[in-house]
């Protein structure tokens, strides 16, 4: 009797903790969603002195949509625009990303190499969908410096 009892705690155990490992996936997103991008990862990718972000709520695209968080580097002249929404699904997340592209895809080049689909507008911001999560990058830097940051941001989620 005494065996049953130690196997039955046992396998309990076991049962809690299986049962609790998916909601501790590296997928999970900060709360903090600025800290995607390290104002270091920014430095060393633009080669520049850029203070950490100042964090806004970016404005919902359409309504009855999420507001985003807007991160903004600066150094002296130059700005790094980073803008982030979680939509609640994947599905949402897809659907908006392709009613923005309507907008802001025109003359765009396709990026093949990140997230779920990604391009590069005609005023060279970078957006990006990965699962239920939309960025775009605009401001400083290069395209290939931009693509860069976002790979990062990507490998994140």
């Amino acid at each position: 009797m005494k065996t049953l009892h130690i196997t039955f705690w046992i396998v309990a155990t076991f049962l809690v903790v299986v049962s609790a490992a998916p909601s501790a996936t590296a997928s999970d997103l900060p709360s903090d969603l600025c800290s995607l991008l390290p104002v270091t990862v920014v430095n060393k990718t633009l080669k520049g002195t850029y203070n950490g972000p100042e964090k806004k709520v970016a404005p919902r695209p359409f309504s009855n949509t999420v507001e985003g968080t807007d991160c903004v580097y600066k150094s002296g002249g130059e700005a790094l625009l980073f803008r982030i929404y979680v939509d609640p699904s994947p599905e949402s997340a897809k659907g908006l990303f392709a009613k923005l592209k309507q907008y802001f895809g025109s003359g765009s080049t396709p990026v093949a190499d990140i997230g779920d689909e990604a391009y590069v507008d005609k005023n060279r911001g970078l957006h990006v969908r990965k699962d239920k999560v939309r960025f775009f990058i605009d401001g400083s830097g290069t395209d290939q410096q931009r693509k860069d940051l976002a790979k990062g941001i990507n490998e994140q989620l």
